[in-house]
């Protein structure tokens, strides 16, 4: 996979291709990049810009650590789970 480009370099290129004085095809040339990068930022910064409905780099951020800690609560609550099977078993008559 290629070295994503730096922020700085995306967020000036995305400028220039707003401003609109040339096609985005020789805004991609002019820069390096592909057209598909080009647009792929277009939209992306729109949606950051509230310009276009989406998720943004924080609601993402934010979705993936609840992810995360749903993920931790599920493996408590299955430990939990399992050791009170386990100390139910033990305190069972007749053991």
């Amino acid at each position: 996979m290629a070295k994503p480009y730096p922020k700085e370099f995306r967020d000036d290129v995305v400028a220039v291709a707003r401003k609109g004085m040339a096609p985005l095809a020789q805004i991609a040339k002019d820069f390096g990049v592909s057209e598909g990068s080009l647009s792929t930022w277009l939209k992306r910064a729109d949606i950051e810009d509230g310009h276009r409905p989406g998720a943004t780099d924080a609601d993402r951020a934010e979705l993936r650590e609840a992810k995360k800690r749903i993920r931790l609560l599920e493996q408590e609550n299955e430990v939990l789970r399992r050791a009170a099977a386990y100390l139910s078993q033990a305190n069972l008559p007749g053991k």
